[in-house]
């Protein structure tokens, strides 16, 4: 993932995402992506905080196929001079559409964790700054296939119309050769507690009307804090019956919308492995400022913190959550399954908890969210970026 990547390097995790399309020992370069597609399937890859994936949704009889393409770029990566240089200028082009020429620039997802955490691994520009991508050489490329694109640095998943007697024996046909490595320790990633609130005003060439983003450092995943906010979210920011909702576009119209959640932008509740955000956006009426959606935004929090949730709405959250969770779990014809089931082995060593998650959560209890609301989702726990449209004042 992109959280340790290498300094200097910004975004390299997400080059190197591209650059396992570019062919490896038996497969011509975007010959992958062909095989698949002619075999009836989908590909994608991803890069995240602390992983970086690859998945096939293939029909059953193609199963030895997709594994043996993932093996052979797993085992012998083609790594030449004009698949990194023809990369770099995806990637950079790619930065320059999705963040530099768009407004708001990514600012709740990309901007706010580099104002928010201090540790260089939690807040550099994952997405990669233009000068480090384009310093990037074929020496880089190399030392970190060969350090991180190592079997005994994966999770290989396969789920679906198949038996695990027949997956393991592939597995072993198809990956048991490829010599393990030695792996880095890891870096430090503690995030040091915030203890003042970091407001931060920012102007905007290419916005139209203003939008804040704020966030709050979370508790470490898989606690019971954890799992108190992650039902509370859906109280918060889910639909229009939401809180915060109700009380920025419904009864005080001043926004015209309002999103968030764990991990926002990037992934889900469990697919990180590291300090994280509990992140929102608000976008509001340009006569009005951040602080003023902040207002009534600490007083929706503040009447949690001081007079919790109801029991009907405690069912209702475990509702949405369950629904959410159950769902995510058959989206892009399994895919959420899968990629649930290698965040839970890669992180947790152990897959099972896919069936313990829903346990947890229907064990939450209304104190337990309201606590964990009066130690999280306060001022000095929280950042602020207002970003208004330039020229619009401060």
């Amino acid at each position: 993932g992109f959280r340790i990547e290498p300094r200097d390097r910004t975004g390299f995790a997400h080059l190197f995402e591209h650059m396992m399309f570019q062919g490896s020992e038996h497969v011509g370069k975007f010959e992958h992506v062909r095989i698949v597609n002619e075999n009836g399937g989908t590909l994608n890859g991803s890069t995240r905080f602390d992983h970086t994936n690859y998945f096939e949704v293939m029909p059953s009889n193609a199963l030895e196929l997709a594994m043996w393409l993932e093996a052979d770029r797993m085992r012998a990566l083609k790594i030449t001079p004009e698949g990194l240089k023809n990369q770099q200028d995806v990637v950079s082009e790619e930065v320059r559409v999705n963040v530099l020429n768009q407004p708001y620039g990514a600012f709740e997802w990309l901007g706010l964790p580099q104002k928010a955490n201090t540790n260089w691994y939690n807040a550099h520009n994952f997405y990669g700054d233009l000068s480090d991508l384009e310093a990037a050489n074929l020496d880089d490329v190399k030392k970190f296939y060969d350090t991180y694109y190592a079997p005994n640095n994966a999770v290989l998943v396969v789920s679906g119309d198949t038996t695990p007697d027949e997956v393991m024996k592939l597995a072993e046909k198809q990956f048991g050769s490829i010599p393990l490595r030695p792996l880095p320790p890891r870096p430090d990633i503690k995030e040091p507690t915030q203890t003042t609130e970091k407001t931060f005003t920012e102007s905007d060439k290419l916005a139209r009307t203003p939008a804040v983003a704020f966030g709050y450092h979370l508790p470490d995943r898989m606690t019971k804090d954890f799992f108190a906010l992650s039902l509370l979210d859906p109280l918060l920011v889910s639909d229009e019956s939401a809180k915060l909702y109700q009380a920025l576009i419904k009864e005080n119209q001043i926004a015209s919308d309002v999103s968030g959640g764990f991990n926002y932008g990037l992934g889900n509740n469990f697919d990180y492995n590291g300090p994280m955000l509990y992140t929102f956006r608000v976008d509001y009426r340009p006569d009005l400022k951040g602080a003023d959606v902040l207002k009534v935004v600490d007083k929706v929090i503040s009447a949690v913190q001081e007079h919790g949730i109801t029991e009907d709405e405690l069912k209702q959250a475990k509702v949405n959550f369950r629904s959410s969770f159950l769902e995510n779990l058959e989206s892009q014809g399994g895919f959420g399954r899968a990629d649930l089931l290698a965040a839970l082995a890669l992180y947790d060593d152990d897959p099972n908890k896919i069936n313990t998650i829903l346990t947890d959560i229907d064990a939450v209890t209304a104190a337990q969210v309201q606590a964990a609301a009066k130690k999280f989702l306060v001022p000095t726990n929280r950042t602020i970026i207002d970003r208004r449209p330039e020229g619009g004042g401060k």
